[in-house]
């Protein structure tokens, strides 16, 4: 586990909730895209993207995701999620997820999400300003 938080210095710990599974009694498929955004809300709020969204309002949209599921989780079960950052662009980026299942001391499911950035004022795509740029730069992986 130390390895996996070493790898991910911002992650996110997630309970598995019995309500998360579907009748096979695995967590549903479309709850990882829910986990996806806790993890994803909790990295923009350590990296600061939420100040900058009120005074400028521009923040992020999600164009894509994508899952891939390795080994199915059960409740009872604590997920980290860890989150790095690739294909920095001028105005988007891609959120990388790798979830970490505590019961089975494996990695269960790993997916992505295409993030760009969005002016609410114009509902034109905007440049990833320079303190954001700065912040996600710090976590990109090559």
């Amino acid at each position: 586990m130390q390895t996996f938080k070493d790898q991910y210095p911002i992650h996110t710990d997630i309970t598995v909730a019995w309500a998360d599974m579907d009748a096979l009694q695995h967590v549903n498929n479309v709850v990882y895209l829910r986990y996806f955004e806790i993890a994803r809300i909790d990295f923009l709020n350590k990296i600061n993207l939420f100040d900058t969204i009120s005074s400028n309002g521009v923040g992020p949209v999600i164009s894509e995701n994508n899952v891939r599921y390795k080994r199915p989780v059960t409740f009872p079960d604590t997920l980290t999620v860890g989150v790095t950052i690739t294909d920095l662009k001028t105005d988007r980026f891609t959120m990388n997820y790798t979830v970490y299942s505590h019961a089975q001391k494996a990695v269960t499911t790993t997916g992505s999400s295409k993030v760009v950035m969005f002016d609410f004022t114009t509902g034109q795509k905007a440049p990833i300003s320079e303190p954001l740029l700065s912040a996600l730069i710090s976590h990109a992986q090559n």
